[in-house]
């Protein structure tokens, strides 16, 4: 597939969207790409590199205007970058029929989360340090692991577990996400880098298109979130992206 000004511009602005509730643009760049033809680990592997553009551009920003939870995200970036290796590992070894089927049913899962409005009080009261080292260790090695095989960074579920389980306020979540996303889609795209070779020419135009998304993202974030619209507006195309991918699993 030769790269169009139209795909640089969906990258540029996945990337600003998504990085504004917390993800890195992975969620859309994986499905999307496998949709446009790509191999499953060309696809992997180029959307968890985009993927860490779009999120240190982002959490680059955001740390500077102290949104980060560094105490909450070291434990959740150690395990998740132990285990994002071993998930791509497990997609160069399995065929692309049930690497799909996950696929969907992931994006189907995720669409349902973007509907969902967050809590209307997650301060993190009560949860005490031990709570989120271990909390986040066990988080960060799940959603290592499926953002690795599905090439996603694990965004979409780093923010829910965050909210919800170790009762983070949703900014803080979104903004210390970003952060955690940058090492599990490094250590995810190393893993594949090792055992394919990497479409950079591609991947590098691509790259400085998803970091101006993150940036843009980030910034308009980081002064207000207007969650609601962007979460409907998102989860329809993730439902989309997921029905697509099931006709393509229909007709194979």
């Amino acid at each position: 597939m030769t790269p169009s000004i139209i795909l640089f511009l969906g990258i540029f602005f996945i990337s600003l969207v998504l990085t504004m509730v917390g993800l890195g643009g992975g969620l859309i760049f994986s499905p999307l790409f496998v949709i446009l033809g790509f191999a499953k680990v060309d696809a992997a592997s180029a959307s968890l590199f985009l993927n860490l553009v779009a999120a240190a551009s982002a959490a680059y920003t955001y740390s500077q205007k102290k949104m980060v939870d560094f105490s909450l995200a070291i434990p959740l970036i150690v395990s998740s970058g132990l285990a994002a290796p071993i998930g791509s590992y497990l997609n160069s070894r399995v065929d692309t029929t049930p690497f799909m089927v996950v696929m969907s049913i992931v994006l189907a899962l995720a669409g349902c989360r973007m509907l969902m409005a967050p809590p209307r009080q997650a301060d993190g009261a009560g949860v005490g340090p031990l709570k989120k080292i271990f909390g986040g260790l066990g988080i960060g090695a799940c959603i290592g692991l499926i953002g690795g095989f599905l090439g996603i960074g694990g965004g979409v579920f780093v923010v829910p577990l965050l909210i919800y389980i170790l009762k983070t306020p949703t900014k803080i979540a979104a903004a210390s996400s970003t952060f955690i996303v940058c090492f599990s889609s490094l250590t995810g795209f190393l893993g594949y880098a090792a055992m394919e070779p990497i479409n950079w020419r591609f991947i590098l135009p691509a790259a400085v298109a998803s970091f101006a998304g993150g940036q843009a993202g980030a910034r308009i974030m980081s002064t207000r979130l207007k969650g609601k619209t962007i979460r409907i507006i998102f989860s329809l195309l993730l439902f989309g992206l997921c029905a697509k991918l099931v006709h393509q699993l229909l007709i194979r």
